[in-house]
């Protein structure tokens, strides 16, 4: 995957005023953001793709652009974008719903096709406007995505999880890595809550022992979540870097399992990774400031290392509203944050920012200030809904079919049969479309 995070040059920011205890201040400041986010968005513009951010910035992490954006009108009340968001997220979902559309579907991995249905979880969560067409309601997406997933669950190889990539010929296919298992994990959780159906429990609890099994859990004095495995050894080689999102995602389908389900295991298990989360907060005069630790200190992270926070602000956000014992702490960090990324953004100078957020010098960790600012509003908004208390999204538990699966023998190609790829391609392109059309007969 290829992550960054969307935002905007030192040019746009002169000056971003925050009081933490002040929403109007809090309004403006998120807004003051979003603008600059919008710059880059191209859908609007003439020639460009709708729900598609301009060059370097990927499909998957749209995705993840349109979680914070939809949450922006949530927080503040704000209807302003909800067209936008509407349109791009019905034109990315494919011609089967399922967000593999035609322009991604041989190179999209496991995790992007994940984001984007947290996306849409997210919106029917948040009760966000429903399409007009009830086929593309934000539920019946997001069950579209967990049913693609899923079906790709692979017990050839060490006894289950998700590969990395969907398709061989991708670079990572042979990776089963947590952010992928992750997805699945949270999307499971979130639908088992949404719908009080517990066969998304039941696949929740699979994709978390499978993790814990292989090594990727860690459950000592520090509850971490490891990177990935190879599948190689029967999946014995754990790469054991811990990135943000990750614990995020668990933390969070804890949360989300323990709200449901009140079975004191998600609860204890939530409450573990909330306490080892603090390894991705500094310390500065007694606040405590996100940052991602693994590379921060050392100033050495990339692009897709530096963007892990946005999501993990948001997983933190929501894991607040799900588990009262945790509100305290998590707002504690958030307004922490919030008020670190202001002042960054305030900054004139081009020193690194080292803790973060809001360095508009580094050009890309705005989108990381937006979901620390925007959820110090989380606790005078409602928690997810549920289809039982105010949630109108219609459920479509059959949604995401014919599903594309490619967990085969991956491909040995030589140089000469490179020489080929393209060709290849649009062979398999065209079976797929041939496929589908037959179906439909």
């Amino acid at each position: 995957m290829n992550f960054l995070v969307l935002s905007y040059f030192v040019t746009f920011i002169h000056c971003i005023w925050l009081d933490t205890n002040n929403d109007t201040t809090i309004r403006l400041a998120a807004n003051t953001v979003v603008q600059g986010v919008l710059d880059y968005y191209e859908g609007d513009k003439y020639g460009g793709t709708v729900g598609m951010f301009s060059s370097p910035y990927y499909w998957w992490e749209a995705g993840a652009a349109f979680g914070s954006l939809l949450d922006y009108t949530f927080f503040f009340e704000n209807d302003t974008l909800v067209p936008l968001i509407k349109e791009a997220l019905e034109y990315q979902a494919g011609d089967d719903l399922n967000y593999i559309p035609l322009n991604q579907s041989t190179t999209e991995g496991n995790d992007d096709q994940g984001f984007w249905g947290l996306t849409v979880m997210g919106a029917a969560e948040r009760n966000f406007s429903n399409p007009s067409d009830p086929k593309k309601s934000w539920l019946g997406l997001a069950q579209a995505v967990f049913n693609t997933m899923s079906s790709r669950w692979d017990d050839d190889q060490c006894g289950g999880g998700l590969r990395w990539q969907i398709f061989q010929w991708n670079t990572g296919y042979d990776y089963k890595n947590s952010v992928s298992n992750g997805c699945l994990f949270n999307l499971a959780a979130r639908l088992a809550r949404y719908t009080a159906n517990d066969t998304y429990v039941e696949w929740a609890e699979r994709v978390f022992d499978w993790m814990y099994g292989v090594g990727l859990l860690t459950e000592n004095e520090w509850w971490f979540v490891y990177d990935g495995v190879k599948i190689n050894n029967n999946c014995s080689n754990v790469t054991k870097n811990v990135w943000s999102y990750n614990q995020g995602l668990l933390l969070s389908g804890c949360a989300y399992l323990y709200n449901y389900t009140e079975d004191e295991k998600w609860l204890n298990y939530s409450m573990n990774f909330l306490r080892s989360a603090q390894v991705f907060f500094k310390n500065i005069s007694g606040n405590m400031v996100i940052y991602e630790a693994a590379c921060q200190p050392s100033k050495n992270c990339n692009n897709d290392q530096r963007s892990f926070i946005a999501n993990f602000a948001r997983f933190l956000g929501l894991t607040s509203k799900l588990i009262p014992q945790t509100e305290e702490t998590i707002n504690g960090w958030i307004k922490s944050s919030a008020n670190a990324a202001a002042d960054w953004t305030n900054w004139n100078s081009t020193d690194d920012n080292p803790y973060g957020v809001g360095n508009h010098y580094d050009n890309v960790y705005e989108l990381s200030a937006l979901e620390v600012m925007q959820n110090v509003m989380t606790p005078k908004r409602p928690a997810p809904y549920t289809a039982n208390d105010g949630g109108s999204s219609k459920s479509h538990p059959g949604n995401g079919y014919p599903k594309i699966k490619q967990n085969t023998k991956p491909l040995t190609l030589t140089t000469k049969d490179k020489a080929g790829a393209a060709i290849i391609t649009s062979i398999i392109g065209l079976s797929i479309i041939g496929t589908l059309i037959w179906l439909l007969i």
